[in-house]
C-alpha cells in the first residue's frame, strides 16, 4: 500500500465546508468555500476530534514524523540523531520516499526533517524565508498601519519581496507545491511502494491571495493590504474594518488552497493512487481570527479555532468513508501508517497508537481524552467530546467549557460545574505541565484544590 500524506499549515476546521455546514459561523468571520475538500471529505473517514499535542509547525512536525510526544520535554528543535522518523522507517522497509514542501522551516539550517527521503524539494520564498535581500518594489506602506513598528514592518517587507515577481496564479506557493507533488507521483508511479509527504505552508499568514480568490473582503475596503495581522489584543492594533479585511484575507488563501488541491486530487485519481493508497489530509493546527481577542497562535489561545483541525483518512477506494467522533491526537499517525502498511512491529517504542480499527470500522472509540499546548507556556488544554478544561497561569482563572452547546467558548462554565475541571485537571499529571507540582483549579469565585498527590 502507497502511503501520501497531505498536511495544511494553519487550515481551521471551520473553514471547510465538510466540517462547517449547519454549524453557526462565529460572528463575523465568514468561511470560505472549499468544493474540492468538500468531495474528498466524502470519501474519506473523517474525524471530528482530531488534535495537536503541543504546538506549533515545528513540534507538531516532529509528532507527525517520529510518533512521539513532544509536549512535556521538547521545544522547537531539530530532529535529534536519536530520532528515527518516518522516512527512516519505511526506506528501511523497501518504500521510496518523496518530501515536497514550502515550509521553510524544514529547511533551515541543521532541521533534519528530510532524513531518510530520497528525494525532497524545496518550494522558496514563504513568510520571513530569507530567500531575497533585496529590497521590495511595492510600498510597505501599503501593507501596514501605524501600529506597525519596525520588526513587524520588516517581516512584512521581506514577504513582499519574496513574492514581487508573482503574476500568474501558477506562481503562488501552493500552486507550486502542487504542481512539484504531481509532478513527483507522476515520475516515481512505477515504484513498488511509494511513500509522499506534501506540505503546504497555506493558508499560514502572511494572507495575500490572488485576485481571483480575494472575493471574501469588503470592496468598499480602502484601509492597508494587511496581510500580516500582528499579535496582541487586535482592537489596540486594528480598527474594526481592518479586522474584518484580515479574516477575509484569510478566507480567500485557504479558497485558493482548496483550488490547488483540486488539480492534486485530480492527478492522484488519474494516476490510479486512489485504487492503492492512504491518504491522510490533515492541518498541523488552526488560526485565531481575532474570535477570542487575538489574531495568530499563541500558548494563551488553546480554543476550537486553533485546536481542532480538519482531518481525514482517504482508503483505497474510497473504503469505510464515514464520520467518526474518535478522538486522536498527532503521535497516533505514524504508528496508524505504519499499520495500515503491515508494519505494526515497527511501532512499539512510540507513544502514539494506531487508531487503524478506527478506520476499519471496528470502533468509534480511541482516546477518552487529550491535551494540548506550548512547551514553553504555563496553559494547558485538556477536553474530552463534551468538556474543554484551560488551565492559566498563576492569578488567572481556568476556563471550562461545553463544546457541544457552546462550541464558540464564550461561556467560562467552571464554577458551575467544578468537578468536570478537577476531573480533566488530574487526568494528565504534573509532568506534562510547567512546574514541579499540579497546581489547584482556580475558579471565578475561588479555587477548587487538586493536591499533586490525587483526588479520589
Amino acid at each position: 500500500m502507497n502511503l501520501i500524506c497531505i498536511v495544511l499549515d494553519s487550515f481551521r476546521e471551520d473553514h471547510v465546508g465538510f466540517y462547517s455546514q449547519g454549524r453557526p459561523a462565529f460572528a463575523g468571520i465568514t468561511p470560505c468555500r472549499t468544493p474540492h475538500l468538500d468531495a474528498f471529505a466524502r470519501q474519506c473517514v473523517v474525524f471530528d476530534n482530531a488534535y495537536p499535542e503541543a504546538l506549533p509547525t515545528i513540534p507538531v512536525r516532529t509528532q507527525l514524523f517520529t510518533g512521539q510526544c513532544t509536549l512535556p520535554f521538547r521545544p522547537w528543535q531539530a530532529l535529534a540523531r536519536e530520532d528515527r522518523s518516518s522516512a527512516q522507517i519505511l526506506r528501511a522497509e523497501g518504500y521510496v520516499c518523496g518530501l515536497i514542501s514550502d515550509c521553510y522551516h524544514y529547511r533551515a539550517p541543521g532541521m533534519n526533517f528530510h532524513q531518510g527521503f530520497h528525494a525532497y524539494r524545496w518550494v522558496r520564498g514563504q513568510e520571513y524565508d530569507p530567500w531575497t535581500s533585496h529590497p521590495p518594489r511595492r510600498a510597505v506602506d501599503l501593507y501596514v498601519n501605524e501600529h506597525y513598528d519596525a520588526l513587524w514592518r520588516g517581516r512584512v517587507s521581506q514577504f513582499l519581496a519574496n513574492t514581487d515577481e508573482f503574476a500568474r496564479e501558477e506562481d503562488w506557493f501552493p500552486a507550486r507545491v502542487v504542481d512539484e507533488a504531481i509532478a513527483w507521483l507522476q515520475r516515481n508511479r512505477g515504484h513498488r511502494r511509494l511513500f509522499a509527504w506534501i506540505d503546504s505552508f497555506d493558508p499560514h499568514e502572511p494572507w495575500d491571495p490572488p485576485a481571483r480568490f480575494d472575493t471574501y473582503t469588503d470592496p468598499a475596503y480602502r484601509g492597508p493590504r494587511l496581510i500580516m495581522p500582528m499579535g496582541g489584543l487586535a482592537d489596540r492594533w486594528a480598527t474594526p474594518a481592518e479586522v474584518q479585511h484580515i479574516r477575509g484575507l484569510y478566507a480567500g488563501e485557504a479558497a485558493f488552497v482548496d483550488h490547488c488541491l483540486g488539480r492534486l486530487f485530480q492527478a492522484l485519481e488519474e494516476l490510479g493512487y486512489y485504487e492503492d493508497s492512504a491518504i491522510l489530509l490533515m492541518a498541523d493546527h488552526g488560526h485565531p481570527l481575532g474570535d477570542h481577542g487575538k489574531f495568530l497562535k499563541g500558548g494563551d489561545r488553546l480554543y476550537n479555532e486553533l485546536l481542532r483541525v480538519p482531518f481525514m483518512v482517504r482508503l483505497p477506494g474510497g473504503q469505510g468513508a464515514r464520520r467518526t467522533p474518535a478522538m486522536v491526537q498527532f503521535p497516533d499517525v505514524l504508528p496508524t501508517l505504519l499499520d495500515l502498511a503491515g508494519l505494526g512491529n515497527d511501532t512499539a517504542s512510540m507513544h502514539g497508537r494506531s487508531f487503524a480499527p478506527v478506520l476499519c470500522h471496528q470502533t468509534d472509540e480511541h482516546r477518552p481524552l487529550v491535551i494540548s499546548g506550548y512547551h514553553e507556556a504555563v496553559d494547558r488544554c485538556t477536553r474530552d467530546r463534551t468538556w474543554s478544561y484551560v488551565q492559566r497561569p498563576a492569578g488567572e482563572p481556568d476556563e471550562l467549557y461545553h463544546l457541544e452547546e457552546d462550541p464558540q467558548e464564550r461561556r467560562n462554565l467552571i464554577d458551575q460545574h467544578p468537578e468536570e475541571a478537577l476531573r480533566l485537571a488530574r487526568a494528565f499529571g504534573s509532568y506534562f505541565r510547567r512546574g514541579a507540582a499540579l497546581p489547584a483549579v482556580k475558579g471565578i469565585q475561588g479555587k477548587y484544590e487538586l493536591a499533586s498527590s490525587g483526588i479520589e
